[in-house]
């Protein structure tokens, strides 16, 4: 493993507004820099009332100017949502203004339920044309010739890193095919974890941007003084996934402590099979449990996230998440 990461849904508390999710969001992202962090990415999703990141560029540029070092980026960017020239350009300004700390993550999902894709694509279509895209768009980063007649400005020549997003094989396949790094959505469903790494690893093709597979692994941190806080606090998202199921989105709870109680049995169980990528509890079993994944899955890098209703809480999580993550960076090193 050469690099820890985290994933931030800019998630909005109950009890609070977007604005001050936003804030939240900013004031994260300066931990996680201080931490030793190597990207911040936040994540496209429209029509949720829990999370604030929808205008997902936007938000980067916030994170980039109240930071100065870490790599920002969109984990990821739902491209049929978008024309590639657009993304181009949008990302294109943001590695203009912030030269070599812009990533662009890019998923194939709506990130929506389908009656906002309709409104936002207006063609639903478009995800069939997902690999031709992702093409355009990393053409629209190279140096365009002097003939183009479509150019991204900003954009152009500035080779911004592409990665593929996927919770199924068909992003393994494709970040494969054209070389690129893969981050699997492991965070929320698991299920075909196992199968895309090894079909990416074993048909990836060298390329001009990578010349062996790079594998990004997501994971949930609920981290705290105790393993039993820290159970506590995991139960705002197990709630969260619930009330996704259930068809009633909403702001983040506020955690419970009779979990068993509050979500039926059914919707329990399937948050916890979604959650199961993940490591719960004190310092030290974070440690373990952190280190069990990487130790199965062997990823180039991990990517850690959570949804965690107090902020201070939240901060807490990571800056212990970071801690354990630090010492499997340095005993991969010196393996």
């Amino acid at each position: 493993m050469q690099h820890y990461s985290m994933l931030d849904l800019s998630p909005v508390p109950e009890g609070q507004t977007p604005a001050e999710a936003l804030a939240q969001t900013v004031d994260l992202a300066q931990l996680a820099e201080a931490s030793g962090y190597h990207r911040f990415w936040l994540a496209e999703h429209h029509n949720m009332p829990g999370i604030a990141s929808a205008a997902t560029a936007v938000v980067i540029g916030q994170v980039a100017a109240h930071t100065s070092r870490i790599r920002v980026g969109a984990g990821g960017i739902m491209l049929p949502n978008h024309a590639p020239l657009v993304i181009a350009e949008q990302f294109g300004t943001l590695a203009t203004l912030f030269p070599g700390r812009v990533d662009l993550g890019l998923g194939r999902a709506p990130g929506t339920d389908m009656g906002t894709a309709r409104a936002l694509r207006r063609n639903l279509q478009a995800g069939d044309t997902f690999p031709q895209d992702v093409v355009e768009l990393i053409e629209y980063f190279d140096e365009a010739p002097l003939n183009a007649q479509i150019r991204a400005i900003p954009g152009e020549g500035t080779q911004v890193p592409v990665w593929i997003l996927g919770s199924s094989l068909f992003g393994a396949q494709l970040a494969a095919y054209l070389g690129l790094p893969y981050a699997f959505a492991s965070h929320f469903a698991p299920q075909a974890l196992e199968e895309a790494i090894a079909t990416y690893r074993e048909t990836f093709r060298a390329s001009r941007f990578l010349d062996k597979p790079y594998f990004m692994l997501a994971a949930n941190v609920f981290a705290a003084d105790t393993d039993e806080e820290a159970a506590y606090l995991r139960t705002s998202q197990q709630q969260a996934f619930a009330n996704l199921r259930l068809g009633r989105p909403g702001r983040l709870p506020r955690p419970v402590r009779n979990i068993e109680e509050v979500v039926p049995a059914a919707y329990l169980a399937a948050s916890n099979e979604a959650l199961a990528i993940a490591a719960t509890g004190s310092a030290d079993t974070v440690r373990k449990q952190l280190g069990i994944l990487v130790d199965r899955y062997k990823p180039d890098e991990v990517m850690v996230t959570g949804m965690i209703h107090d902020h201070a809480a939240r901060k807490r999580s990571f800056t212990i998440a970071a801690e354990a993550l630090r010492d499997l960076v340095g005993i991969a090193q010196a393996a």
